[in-house]
């Protein structure tokens, strides 16, 4: 074994991190954040660390209405009536998106039952709905909701695509190769961009394609992805897509999500929206008039007027990445990871460990999986022994998240050589 390699682990490693955290083109933001005492904080791909704004927006929410009762509605520095509209230009630059494609509205789940409405619409000919096996379970159960929907049994309309044998991820040219095969019966396909599992990313554009290409369309769960990878949603012509704000985005537990529509849609009336008086035009909503006329965009979509507290934390996490960028926190990201992979190999050497995350940069985010025995007792003792938080999938997956806004080389190092420490 290369002395370099086992010194990752070791002092030289720490020092090696330092070195490469002073020579970073994009330094940490790790001072805009609240990091939970002496806790180095792998976790981000779950839940976000709290920014530090986000305190004084909810306390601007909280004294206008104090203040103001009712009249917050129209009055203050963000009056809530448009709060939405305040992350507009924000919300679509983190996706890859047109001013009026985006909203920050409901939760994902929620926004993927409303987009299935709209999406899902089989026929005799095509009534199949497509999802991969790793797919979040909520994610499921909304699909075989649709389709049950539709007086259809899930058993026949639902296909599930699988990884091949022995192998963790499913690949984007297995799930190309299969809308080329049998396309002709599929109405809707829904994967997940990022595997929550393994960190793997599909390669969205090319699989949007093959689904266009066989006449289906295409619907992407963003919530690994959104404000981890680099996205252009609308140049890559997404039919419609969902996201949450707590992991990557840290906006706060239980954050109100995104929601996608392409513009060639959100500007169709004869696509169906669901219905809800904050989902129709903002110009007469307020006449309350007998017919549903829907705002443009993916505006259109909304259900109810948002939850104004809750928005706050988006605002201004939404804020910093329209301020730094994608690409640059992307560019990071990738750094940071191929630190932590490093280690992780040196932790290989010598424990009992795999690393399940795809090797290539380009095909993961900036979550590492490795698979051990008795992943949640190894979680614990993580925490327990060395402050170092990262979490675990049942039974044997452990989940490591250098998110680039606020971790450090340093944060990676500690992690590896905490692993390394429990295992042994």
């Amino acid at each position: 074994m290369e002395d370099g390699v086992v010194d990752l682990l070791g002092p030289a490693g720490a020092e090696l991190a330092a070195k490469l955290e002073a020579d970073d083109d994009v330094p940490s933001r790790r001072d805009r954040f609240l990091f939970p005492d002496g806790v180095t904080y792998l976790a981000g791909n779950s839940l976000g660390l709290q920014v530090r704004e986000a305190r004084a927006a909810v306390d601007e929410v909280l004294d206008s209405w104090a203040a103001s009762g009712v009249d917050g509605h129209l009055q203050g520095a963000h009056p809530w009536v448009p709060y939405h509209e305040t992350m507009r230009e924000t919300v679509a630059e983190l996706v890859g998106a047109r001013p009026g494609e985006a909203v920050v509205m409901n939760s994902l789940t929620v926004n993927l039952h409303l987009m299935l409405m709209s999406f899902y619409c089989p026929t005799s000919q095509r009534p199949r709905i497509v999802i991969e096996a790793d797919v979040f379970p909520s994610d499921r159960y909304a699909v075989m909701g649709a389709v049950r929907s539709h007086g259809l049994d899930p058993g026949e309309a639902v296909v599930v695509l699988r990884p091949r044998s022995g192998e963790h991820q499913l690949r984007s040219e297995d799930v190309i190769a299969y809308l080329e095969r049998e396309g002709g019966s599929v109405a809707t396909v829904v994967l997940s961009a990022v595997d929550f599992r393994t960190g793997a990313l599909f390669d969205i554009p090319a699989i949007t394609a093959a689904a266009h290409g066989a006449g289906a369309v295409m619907g992407w769960d963003l919530a690994h992805a959104a404000g981890n990878v680099p996205l252009r949603l609308h140049d890559w012509q997404v039919d419609f897509a969902v996201w949450c704000h707590y992991k990557y985005v840290n906006s706060g537990p239980g954050a109100v999500g995104g929601c996608f529509v392409h513009e060639r849609h959100g500007t169709d009336p004869a696509v169906l929206r669901p219905g809800g008086w904050w989902g129709h035009d903002a110009g007469s909503r307020f006449e309350m008039p007998l017919g549903f006329s829907a705002a443009p965009g993916a505006e259109g979509w909304q259900v109810s007027n948002p939850p104004i507290l809750a928005m706050a934390p988006v605002r201004v996490s939404l804020a910093m990445f329209a301020e730094i960028g994608m690409d640059a926190l992307r560019a990071r990201s990738i750094r940071l990871t191929g630190f932590l992979e490093r280690g992780l190999d040196a932790v290989a050497a010598r424990q009992p460990i795999e690393l399940i995350t795809p090797r290539d940069p380009l095909r993961r985010g900036a979550q590492l999986s490795v698979m051990v025995d008795d992943a949640a007792a190894v979680t614990e003792a993580l925490f327990e022994t060395h402050r170092v938080r990262v979490d675990d999938r049942p039974p044997n997956v452990i989940r490591l998240a250098p998110t680039p806004l606020y971790n450090t080389y340093e944060d990676c190092w500690r992690a590896a050589a905490a692993l390394d420490a429990v295992l042994a």
